[in-house]
């Protein structure tokens, strides 16, 4: 239990710099200076004002200073960062596989978080994210749907391919058939980052998910909130959902569809 609470700690730790990072990667801002401060009023916030989740909790969602209302957006990346450390931990054990897959997690919830604000996949995750996700689904990841071997130079490079190749299909597809940009290119990077680590079947089950839950939120987006038909939804929270339950459940799922078929 003392290694669970620890692990959530880590987590919510580093769930309060990717609030910074949602916050000033997509305004090409630097990710160490200068120290966190209010938005509203500028005053840099103090180490006791910028403990993760209980601060906010303590402040009242506001700042000390100016009173001005804090984001709920903020404790919950703290909150979901930490839940997915501990559902690693709980997964996987401890292992140098455990470390990236903290790294895997934290970079899908960042890239949610931009992307459901701007509509972009930052290249400072994807681009070091492919050779990084290359590196360790070739020598030190197990398969997804296999967790009992390695996923391998070969898999991992075969999937790697296939994410990119796929979704690079996808956009030239989408691009002459309405005439404009239907998929960007963080959404190809990102999945050929996903590929290497998951592996081609990875790429299947995620492509598969991401459409899955993307339609039913759009669905209900539509029933909702009347958007219209024509409205810009973001992929890249879907394909990160879909990314993260194929890393934990992939092999549960293709046993059952298995099962389910045969």
């Amino acid at each position: 239990m003392f290694i669970y609470i620890i692990t959530f700690i880590l987590g919510s730790v580093i769930g309060s710099f990717l609030n910074v990072c949602i916050y000033r990667m997509p305004r090409k801002l630097s990710l160490v200076f200068p120290s966190s401060r209010c938005p509203d009023c500028g005053v840099p916030i103090k180490p006791y004002d910028n403990i993760p989740i209980l601060s906010y909790l303590f402040l009242g969602g506001k700042c000390r200073v100016c009173k001005s209302g804090i984001s709920f957006r903020y404790p919950l990346v703290e909150l979901l960062n930490a839940a997915f450390y501990v559902m690693v931990l709980w997964r996987f054990g401890l292992g140098w596989d455990t470390v990236f897959y903290f790294i895997f997690c934290s970079a899908f919830i960042v890239i949610t978080f931009i992307d459901v604000d701007f509509q972009i996949i930052p290249d400072r995750i994807t681009l070091p994210g492919i050779p990084l996700g290359l590196l360790a689904g070739s020598f030190l990841l197990p398969d997804p749907f296999m967790r009992y071997e390695l996923l391998g130079i070969k898999s991992s490079f075969i999937g790697a391919a296939a994410g990119f190749g796929l979704y690079a299909l996808i956009a030239t597809a989408g691009y002459r058939i309405f005439k404009k940009e239907a998929m960007g290119g963080g959404d190809i990077k990102m999945m050929a980052m996903v590929g290497g680590v998951l592996g081609w079947k990875g790429v299947i089950l995620t492509t598969f998910l991401g459409s899955l839950t993307g339609s039913i939120i759009g669905i209900l987006s539509l029933l909702v909130r009347g958007r219209e038909k024509g409205s810009l939804i973001p992929f890249g929270p879907f394909l990160a959902l879909g990314s993260l339950i194929t890393l934990f459940y992939g092999q549960e799922i293709l046993t059952w569809y298995l099962t389910g078929l045969f």
